[in-house]
């Protein structure tokens, strides 16, 4: 992480503060719940690629730091949103908001979160950002819908998986790469440029968390299968079904599919994905994503930038959790 924002390492603790600025309230309840969240937060990578991003075509100014505090408004209250739905406990190995809480509350607080992510958006001035942000909104809420509509189908589709990575994880590094480029008004072909970088990683950064699902991590704050557990089929287990014809496999996913699976029987399909080279294929699809990735990064930018935005994609991908 060092290596990452060393070029920025300034303009990060600037965007900090701008951050927990953005989240303050008198109502003690609301204040009690945000306090919770700061404490939670993770390594802020999304608002750390709008930083690099601005900075790769263009001077860091007032306008990105509203653009990567909104980015991370959204996304956070996307996260509290999503446990609702989930029904999940744990968020990065802590209680969620909703377990600490309540239902009612987390939902509020979001809303809370959302309407503040459109106000820091509107602080930059700039309708391309707000009109960024409005978008990933819709994106993060369609994503979520194709995912629960498409939950029970008995077919095991790639191209509805990639679907619904790029409207929930693909779209908040797309918009954070492209707002950083439309906060320093960069033009329509490197904002573009930018937005497509962002997808790239964003897929890889999926793909590596469908991975972790496969081994069991404290650190993550969930069991092996978790995925499954709450019946959903990743880039492993779809490439395997696809692969190999064993109707007893594809029966034992469409359980999971349904949440029918017994516990003895995820294990099983666990292990069957990783014999058949689920894991390895899924691998391979990660590293065709990230070298397409780093092969668009533009001659112009600087090389203190181009080095960073390495380490943030060979990150992405090296990560342990």
């Amino acid at each position: 992480m060092q290596e990452i924002i060393r070029p920025i390492e300034q303009e990060f603790e600037v965007f900090k503060e701008l951050f927990d600025a953005s989240l303050q309230s008198t109502n003690p309840l609301l204040k009690e719940v945000i306090t919770y969240i700061k404490q939670r937060r993770g390594k802020l990578m999304r608002p750390i690629l709008v930083l690099l991003t601005a900075r790769a075509f263009g001077e860091i100014g007032t306008s990105t730091y509203h653009a990567a505090s909104s980015l991370e408004l959204l996304h956070t209250a996307s996260l509290v949103h999503d446990d609702v739905v989930d029904e999940s406990d744990k968020r990065r190995g802590q209680k969620s908001v909703n377990a600490v809480y309540d239902n009612k509350v987390s939902v509020l607080v979001g809303d809370y979160l959302l309407s503040t992510s459109l106000k820091e958006a509107s602080l930059t001035g700039n309708i391309k950002i707000v009109n960024a942000i409005s978008k990933l909104g819709q994106d993060l809420s369609e994503g979520e819908i194709v995912q629960l509509s498409t939950i029970s189908d008995s077919v095991f589709s790639e191209e509805i998986y990639f679907e619904v990575i790029r409207k929930k994880t693909a779209a908040l590094f797309a918009t954070s790469a492209e707002l950083g480029a439309c906060s320093v008004d960069s033009t329509d072909e490197m904002v573009k440029i930018a937005c497509l970088l962002g997808e790239l990683i964003g897929i890889a950064f999926q793909i590596k968390d469908d991975i972790f699902d496969y081994y069991t991590s404290d650190t993550l704050g969930k069991p092996t299968g978790n995925d499954m557990r709450e019946g959903k089929l990743t880039l492993p287990a779809l490439y395997v079904l696809n692969a190999f014809e064993d109707d007893e496999m594809k029966k034992v996913a469409l359980r999971i599919r349904s949440l029918e699976a017994a516990p003895t029987e995820i294990d099983g399909f666990i292990q069957y994905v990783k014999e058949k080279g689920g894991i390895d294929y899924a691998h391979k699809v990660m590293m065709d994503y990230r070298n397409k990735a780093l092969a668009l990064l533009p001659s112009t930018v600087p090389s203190e930038i181009k080095d960073s935005l390495t380490a943030y994609i060979d990150y992405v991908i090296n990560r342990e959790k």
